[in-house]
């Protein structure tokens, strides 16, 4: 396939649950949390920290994402309030230091790409498009992890720290483009967040693309509309290998109109 049967010229990527299976790392962290300092959780209910973790309750992350505080903070404000949830000790400085040393380091032990991730960047690769990353982790440790997973040949380009705020911020997404050297229109972004990375790319004027992936569901009870998600102008894919097909017009993923 080349260049000229795609939809596009350049594809922005989103990273964690995406391209690297960040939701398992993160069970796995959440596990050796629970097993040291939640002695009351059992592990049945891993489904439950799991879901509060990511689900930001508190919104320490968002509160990150937007450049309103650093990421040791928001990390510990989230730790406390977990705890607080499922019946751990108040989470001090000092035990703040210990927790972090076991989440993180259990978390980066734990890192492993999809398996269609490298696949899906070589198809791009060769039909010659340029291809990049536009991640609300900072892009240091998004390197980092891509490097620790095999996936290093792709650049960072924007990361929160980059503009000093992250998605869905519009200007996240121009600036990648611009960075890629692709014009807005003629640039996709892939990412598995329905609202934060499909729906705010393509309100910044590019193709947005979302991962909802095959029996999935990073939260308790998430629901998404696929169809009213298409409607929208939004390509909807289950896995990175039906990239490749939503890119080159092999799908009709255009606005449904009376």
């Amino acid at each position: 396939m080349t260049t000229k049967e795609w939809l596009v010229d350049g594809v922005l990527f989103d990273v964690d649950d995406t391209l690297v299976d960040t939701r398992r790392a993160f069970a796995h962290a959440l596990d050796a949390v629970r097993g040291r300092y939640l002695p009351a959780t059992s592990a049945e209910h891993l489904d439950e920290m799991l879901h509060h973790w990511r689900s930001d309750p508190g919104g320490w992350y968002r509160r990150y994402t937007r450049g309103e505080t650093d990421h040791r903070t928001q990390r510990r404000h989230r730790a406390t309030l977990l705890h607080e949830t499922f019946g751990g000790e108040p989470v001090t400085e000092k035990l703040f230091d210990e927790w972090d040393e076991l989440f993180w380091g259990t978390f980066e032990e734990s890192w492993t790409p999809f398996a269609d991730a490298a696949p899906a960047l070589a198809a791009a690769r060769d039909a010659g498009l340029r291809l990049g990353v536009v991640t609300n982790a900072s892009v240091e440790l998004q390197e980092r992890k891509l490097a620790a997973v095999g996936l290093s040949g792709l650049p960072v380009l924007v990361g929160v720290d980059t503009l000093g705020f992250g998605k869905p911020d519009p200007r996240v997404f121009t600036e990648g483009a611009r960075l890629l050297g692709t014009d807005p229109g003629r640039t996709a972004y892939v990412g598995d967040e329905p609202v934060v990375d499909a729906a705010a790319a393509r309100d910044a004027g590019l193709l947005g693309v979302w991962l909802a992936r095959r029996g999935v569901r990073k939260r308790l009870g998430e629901t998404e509309d696929h169809d009213a998600m298409r409607a929208s102008g939004i390509a909807v894919i289950s896995g990175l290998d039906e990239l490749p097909a939503a890119l080159s017009g092999g799908r009709d993923h255009s606005p449904v109109t009376a």
